[in-house]
């Protein structure tokens, strides 16, 4: 089931909460809503599920070609998934998964025997068939989000929406619930869309990723892509950790820091300003200069336990900066608080401003 929204617009008194937003979802796909608190990805989530109602003139919306715009939340069959669970206390699992369907009219409400069996198949499914007489009370928060999951899916929902799924868990229990909801995923093939303002939840779990910021949508990628590729200064900015520096193109040239670099492709370009981007991990960590640019700096504070080591630093000219290697790499070069270092850009992200600057 895909979903199209075509020039949405929402607004609560004289916020604009959502700006002639324009989405595709394919059948099937898993895309992540990111952005920072007031950017409108729960905003859009509900208009989806039809629980706001978008501006008058606003566009379509529609489900696999079907126009919900005016539908009510009941007859879109859409399973939503809130960051509290909403479980009935004084219901077992079982109960709670049951609940919508037993609720149902009378004519559309399957026989006792279907309910059942429907509901020990995704107690299974989502792994708590052990814990089906229990109640909410007696189960992890981690549990507990898969029953509130089991009951959306109960009701054979064509589209399945997460609003900050796992936001109320720990970082352990986020992640293996992460995981197990990308298996889920895969083994269903239903089209869903969650909300998440963790980076590395969207670019872990998503097909794609929408970047949403003050009510549009600035990109729109697989993971690799919005991070490795990001079209606008702020979805830079936003994805991972950052240095960043106010810069200036002229004759072919990038001034930044201290640094004189060449920037071929802005030949033809007449002299403005530019924010200049580098990932901590495309800094070139030496103990002299190598003969390329580099930015003279005194480590500050060293970050060890992990994957990678992080280097806190301050460079000469005063700016704050970050920059990544290998534990490894780190061994080699000896480093410790208040060591000289020279840090070599690898790689640099240039955003000109859209005009001369004087």
């Amino acid at each position: 089931m895909s979903i199209e929204v075509c020039h949405i617009t929402k607004t609560f008194g004289r916020f604009v909460a959502l700006r002639d937003v324009s989405l595709t979802v394919d059948t099937g796909e898993l895309v992540a809503l990111l952005g920072p608190s007031g950017s409108g990805k729960t905003t859009l989530l509900r208009v989806i599920a039809g629980l706001e109602q978008p501006d008058p003139g606003s566009g379509p919306i529609r489900f696999h070609d079907e126009d919900v715009a005016n539908c009510p939340v009941a007859d879109r069959r859409v399973g939503f998934v809130f960051q509290h669970y909403g479980l009935f206390r004084h219901m077992t699992v079982r109960e709670n998964v049951a609940f919508g369907l037993r609720v149902r009219p009378r004519r559309l409400r399957p026989a006792r025997a279907e309910i059942r069996q429907r509901v020990t198949a995704l107690l299974r499914l989502v792994q708590l068939d052990f814990l089906a007489d229990r109640y909410p009370h007696q189960l992890s928060g981690g549990q507990r989000q898969r029953v509130a999951l089991a009951r959306a899916l109960a009701l054979e929902p064509r589209i399945l929406l997460l609003d900050e799924p796992f936001g109320a868990l720990d970082a352990k229990v986020r992640q293996e619930l992460r995981a197990w909801l990308r298996r889920l995923h895969d083994e269903l093939c239903v089209t869903t869309v969650f909300v998440t303002h963790d980076q590395e939840e969207a670019l872990e779990l998503a097909d794609r990723v929408v970047i949403m910021n003050e009510g549009r949508i600035e990109q729109i990628g697989s993971p690799d892509e919005v991070f490795h590729c990001p079209r606008t200064e702020f979805v830079m900015d936003f994805i991972g950790q950052v240095n960043r520096f106010h810069g200036r193109l002229e004759n072919g040239k990038l001034y930044f820091a201290t640094l004189a670099v060449d920037a071929p492709q802005w030949t033809d370009m007449p002299p403005r300003t530019a924010s200049v981007f580098i990932r901590p991990h495309q800094l070139e960590v030496e103990l002299a200069r190598n003969g390329q640019p580099a930015l003279p700096a005194t480590v500050e504070h060293i970050h060890s336990a992990g994957v990678r080591v992080r280097l806190d630093l301050v460079a000469d000219c005063g700016q704050r900066l970050y920059a990544e290697l290998s534990h490894e790499r780190f061994g080699q070069l000896g480093l410790s608080k208040g060591s000289r270092v020279f840090l070599s850009p690898r790689d640099v992200k240039v955003f000109p401003a859209p005009s001369t600057s004087p």
